[in-house]
């Protein structure tokens, strides 16, 4: 079996445009100064900076890994819904699916852990059903 071609890394634009599209995500979630912190895995004084200045964050693999589970879990949304209310509010609701047990998506992604961000995505990847 041949490998597949790895991809090109990311070049600082558009790992700011990344980030910055992010935290525009975070604002339609309504998300809490905590739960920003937890799921970029940021302190209170580095995200204070990511929001006054994007464009300047050093983005590393590990915050790169964080925004790329966010922007798939917000397309997989906009995928499974086609209302915002329910784009953006899916989060927020209680779901009763096994995984979740009666958890929201955000009770479980701002625990902090990437692998919670790539838990959240499958579900929803599960979800949509060969929808893309």
């Amino acid at each position: 079996m041949q490998a597949l071609p790895a991809s090109p890394p990311l070049d600082d634009s558009a790992r700011h445009a990344a980030l910055r599209a992010v935290l525009r995500l975070f604002d339609h979630w309504q998300c809490s100064e905590k739960e920003k912190m937890a799921l970029l895995g940021v302190g209170r004084s580095t995200l204070h900076k990511y929001q006054s200045r994007p464009d300047s964050a050093r983005i590393g693999n590990d915050l790169l890994e964080r925004l790329s589970y966010l922007l798939n879990i917000h397309q997989a949304l906009r995928t499974l819904f086609g209302n915002k209310e329910n784009v953006y509010g899916f989060v927020r609701l209680p779901n009763h699916n096994p995984f979740f047990n009666g958890a929201s998506p955000m009770d479980v992604m701002s625990n902090g852990r990437v692998a919670s961000l790539y838990e959240v995505h499958r579900q929803l990847d599960s979800l949509r059903g060969g929808q893309w």
